[in-house]
C-alpha cells in the first residue's frame, strides 16, 4: 500500500497549476491525502481516474479543509476528533475560531490499518495559538491516534506545523523559539514518538537538507532554505512492514511538497 500526502495549499490553485493530476498519475498512491483544500467537495472538480473523493471542508469557506483520494473503498470514514477526545482536553474556540470546524482531521478505514490526514493548526507568527497547541490539540490529536490504534495499527500524515528536531529546518538557530519551532510544539511531537508512533522518513534518511515547504520570499525554494513540517508517522507494530518512506521536493503547485510511504501489508 503506498499512501502519499501533500498540502495543496487550495486545491483548486494546484488544480488550475495543472500540478495535482500528473503527480497523481506518476506517484500512484493507493491512498492520497490531502490537507489545505480550501474548498469544500464539489467546489473543484479532481475527478482523478480510479479515486473515489472524501471531503472534510471547514465552515468557513475557503479556509483549512481535508481530503482523501483512495483507489479501493474503505470500510469507514470518519469525520474530526471525537466530541469525547475534544471534551476531554476542553478543546474549544479561541480566538482564531473553532479548531473543531474547521475540517482538519479526516479519517479511513481499511481492512488493516487507519489511515489519518491532519491538518494541525498553525500557531501563529505572534505565538498566540501555542497554548491551543501545547494544551488541547497536539495531546488530543495523539490521543484519539492511541484510541485508534487500539483496534488497528495506525498510519497519520499530513503538515503537523513544526519542526521537531534541529536537522528539520535549516536554519534552526535563527528559528528557535519562534512558531513552528517552539519548544511547545516540538515537545508535542516528540509525544507521538515517546507514545511508539515513528517517523517514517527517519527510517531510510539521517541529516538535514530534507524539507517539505519552503517560504514564498527570498529565492527560499531555490536555495534550499525550507522545514521539514510534513510527516508519515506509523504505529510501531508497522516498523518492519515500511519499505520506503520519500519526500517529493521536486513537485511544484504549493509552498509545500508531497511525501510518501509505502508499506507491505
Amino acid at each position: 500500500m503506498k499512501i502519499t500526502s501533500w498540502n495543496v495549499n487550495g486545491i483548486r490553485s494546484v488544480l488550475k497549476k495543472d500540478a495535482l493530476l500528473p503527480f497523481l498519475t506518476e506517484n500512484n498512491p493507493d491512498v492520497f491525502c490531502v490537507q489545505e483544500t480550501k474548498a469544500q467537495a464539489g467546489e473543484a472538480d479532481v475527478n482523478a481516474p480510479g479515486y473515489t473523493e472524501y471531503w472534510y471542508s471547514a465552515v468557513k469557506k475557503g479556509y483549512s479543509g481535508t481530503a482523501v483520494l483512495s483507489k479501493t473503498t474503505p470500510v469507514s470514514v470518519r469525520n474530526g476528533i471525537p466530541d469525547e477526545i475534544q471534551k476531554r482536553f476542553s478543546m474549544g474556540p479561541d480566538a482564531y475560531g473553532d479548531p473543531n470546524t474547521e475540517g482538519r482531521v479526516l479519517v479511513v478505514e481499511y481492512p488493516q490499518v487507519f489511515v489519518v490526514t491532519v491538518y494541525t493548526p498553525n500557531a501563529k507568527e505572534d505565538l498566540s495559538r501555542v497554548p491551543l497547541r501545547q494544551k488541547q490539540w497536539d495531546p488530543a490529536f495523539l490521543a484519539y491516534c492511541k484510541h485508534l490504534e487500539k483496534t488497528k495499527p495506525v498510519v497519520f500524515c499530513g503538515d503537523f506545523n513544526v519542526a521537531h528536531t534541529e536537522d528539520d529546518l535549516a536554519n534552526p538557530k535563527g528559528n528557535k523559539g519562534k512558531h513552528g519551532f517552539t519548544d511547545e510544539e516540538r515537545a508535542g511531537f516528540q509525544a507521538m514518538v515517546d507514545a511508539g508512533f515513528i517517523d517514517t522518513f527517519r527510517l531510510f534518511t539521517r541529516g538535514n537538507g530534507h524539507y517539505t515547504w519552503w517560504s514564498n520570499f527570498g529565492n527560499a525554494r531555490a536555495k534550499n532554505s525550507g522545514w521539514r513540517i510534513d510527516y508519515v508517522m506509523v504505529s510501531a507494530s508497522l516498523k518492519d512492514k515500511v519499505k520506503a518512506a520519500e519526500i517529493h521536493p521536486l513537485v511544484m503547485g504549493s509552498d509545500h511538497c508531497p511525501v510518501s510511504v509505502t508499506l507491505e501489508l
